[in-house]
């Protein structure tokens, strides 16, 4: 029978998720470090699966117009030869969301194994500084940039290889789409936007084959937590997108910059201690 404490633990755990999966503070290496401090064991794939479809849902949901409005235009712009400019737009948008998922799509399934064994306090603690310098540098530097409303196959491609380093721990993948796009002058909405919408679309195959590990492994579940972790985790990245979407500048970098080094600092020092 599963208690308060045990309900607690997994709501918490969804919380850490749903917020950290759109911040740019890495949602794994926050998780990680929960688990370590409170001494909470890892609850395992199907655990991660129930989580990351969570927050894919919540993004998808979100977004859903303009989710709608970009295949409504692709497949006009394909089979019903509709070369109208918006669908002409809206098209190469897509194709440049499937540039940006591909390297981290590719080097995700080559070294699957490779990236699970660099979960470690030590990589995370690296990584999280490696994120909070570059968000900094992104901060400083922003005044010395234009900004463009309109995603370029450069910045798409800048993105995508940039996302891929965040399969490494630590690293953060809305941090790292904020600074390779703030990189190419995309002005942060239009970068956040872009990220977002990438991520669903990395989330659809991802979550089929989590699925099919999290079945492989054949683990015990906890109904009730998992479904409050769902719940909970559903609801953070859902709001969590909203306020972000609606609030966040260029010029709150700073705070998560300087949060990412003393999180670094604390998975360093609880490393080695």
């Amino acid at each position: 029978m599963t208690t308060f404490i045990e309900y607690l633990k997994y709501a918490l755990l969804g919380l850490i998720q749903g917020i950290a999966e759109i911040l740019p503070i890495s949602s794994s290496s926050h998780l990680m470090l929960f688990q370590h401090l409170l001494k909470v064991d890892s609850p395992g794939l199907t655990f991660e699966m129930f989580t990351n479809m969570a927050s894919f849902i919540a993004l998808l949901v979100f977004f859903r117009k303009e989710i709608l409005s970009l295949l409504k235009s692709f497949f006009s712009y394909i089979f019903k030869k509709n070369e109208r400019s918006e669908n002409k737009k809206q098209f190469y948008y897509v194709i440049k969301l499937v540039i940006a998922i591909l390297p981290i799509g590719i080097l995700g399934l080559i070294f699957k194994d490779q990236i699970e064994n660099l979960k470690s306090l030590l990589f995370v603690g690296i990584g999280l500084f490696i994120t909070g310098s570059l968000l900094l540098v992104t901060y400083f530097t922003r005044n010395l940039r234009k900004e463009l409303a309109e995603v370029s196959f450069a910045s798409s491609a800048l993105i995508g290889f940039s996302q891929a380093f965040s399969l490494l721990p630590g690293i953060s993948r809305s941090g790292s789409t904020i600074v390779s796009g703030r990189a190419t002058n995309l002005s942060l909405k239009t970068i956040l936007t872009f990220s977002f919408l990438s991520y669903v679309l990395i989330s659809l195959p991802i979550s089929v084959l989590s699925i099919y590990d999290a079945l492989k492994a054949s683990e015990q579940i906890n109904i009730g937590g998992f479904i409050t972790a769902f719940i909970i985790t559903f609801l953070a990245t859902f709001f969590t997108a909203k306020i972000v979407m609606k609030r966040l500048k260029i010029k709150h970098l700073i705070y998560f910059g300087i949060y990412c080094l003393l999180i670094s600092s604390l998975a360093l020092v609880l490393h080695f201690i």
